[in-house]
């Protein structure tokens, strides 16, 4: 009877255990926005509108996680953020640039979940990586452009969120994502010669969605 009891005690633990052990790999999608500040045009002749403004531009963001270990309750994960916004519009008075943009970060990083045993725990993200911009064919105004159709430069990620397990494996997260890369070449048109105040740029995203753990 001993040994039944034993027996009784020992697999549910055991079950459990491996089950939360299990959990090392992690998938997201969120949706949002990312944000862009406004640069000023240097030495465009400007006296109307002398500044690049970027639309607010709708995101989404997919991310893979897998947990390396768990150190006085903090969740320490290698992961891969990917977000992708494809037609941010541009507005200024100076003629020559694409009429939008559209860009694509992916950031090998590490993330600290805080609590990581937790069922709430909010989190902080850093790394780096590849990004790639597309401009778009048609410039502001009107014609069309001459130069590249995209460019490619090299991205620092910072971030911090929250993640809230809600049913079994499945949960929530709300993420804020620095992906601070280097601007984009504008000079869509051959002769064009549009520089801002700025040789990198901030791209904010913002946004929510669901995670899985498995």
């Amino acid at each position: 009877m001993a040994v039944k009891r034993l027996l009784g005690l020992v697999v549910p633990v055991v079950f459990l255990a491996s089950g939360v052990l299990a959990q090392v790999n992690e998938v997201s999608f969120t949706a949002g926005r990312t944000f862009v500040s406004t640069q000023t045009v240097l030495n465009s002749g400007l006296t109307f509108n002398p500044t690049l403004h970027f639309g607010n531009e709708e995101t989404v963001a997919f991310n893979y996680g897998r947990l390396l270990t768990i150190k006085k309750g903090m969740a320490i994960r290698a992961e891969l953020p990917v977000a992708i916004y494809f037609r941010m519009d541009l507005n200024t008075a100076y003629y020559g640039i694409p009429k939008d943009i559209g860009a694509l970060f992916a950031t090998p990083s590490v993330r600290i979940n805080f609590f990581g045993r937790d069922s709430l725990t909010p989190w902080v993200s850093a790394g780096g990586g590849y990004g790639r911009f597309r401009y778009a064919p048609d410039l502001n105004f009107y014609g069309t452009s001459e130069g590249p159709g995209g460019g490619n430069t090299g991205v620092i990620q910072f971030g911090a969120g929250l993640d809230a397990l809600i049913f079994h494996n499945w949960g929530a997260r709300l993420e804020a994502r620095d992906f601070y890369s280097g601007k984009p070449d504008l000079n869509g048109l051959t002769g064009a010669n549009i520089s801002t105040n700025v040789s990198r740029q901030h791209n904010y995203y913002v946004g929510a969605g669901v995670m899985y753990r498995f």
